[in-house]
């Protein structure tokens, strides 16, 4: 049995896949799609934003949000796919009660 890697953890962790910024970006933007279409956009936008919002952060030299060993471009897919899911996941639940509402 094989432990993940301090690497791994970051990609699957909250640098990477459960990331608070991309997700918080992806839950909204699938809150407010109004086509299935635009679910790709909201999880590269949640991961794009979220990259952004953090090279900011440390540009102003304030400590980092969340410690990482991987670069921008390890953790982008990572970013992408948990603002993707969770947009996702948005969007069918605020569909199905918009459709109950009326």
């Amino acid at each position: 049995m094989t432990i993940l890697s301090g690497t791994w953890l970051d990609l699957l962790g909250l640098s990477g896949f459960l990331n608070p910024i991309a997700l918080v970006i992806g839950a909204y933007m699938g809150w407010k799609a109004d086509q299935p279409a635009k679910l790709a956009i909201a999880g590269f936008a949640g991961a794009i934003l979220s990259l952004f919002l953090e090279t900011g952060w440390r540009a102003v030299g304030l400590p980092p949000l969340f410690a990482f060993e991987a670069g921008a471009l390890a953790l982008f897919p990572f970013r992408f796919a948990g603002a993707g899911i969770l947009a996702t996941a948005i969007y069918f639940w605020a569909r199905s009660r918009r459709r109950e509402s009326s």
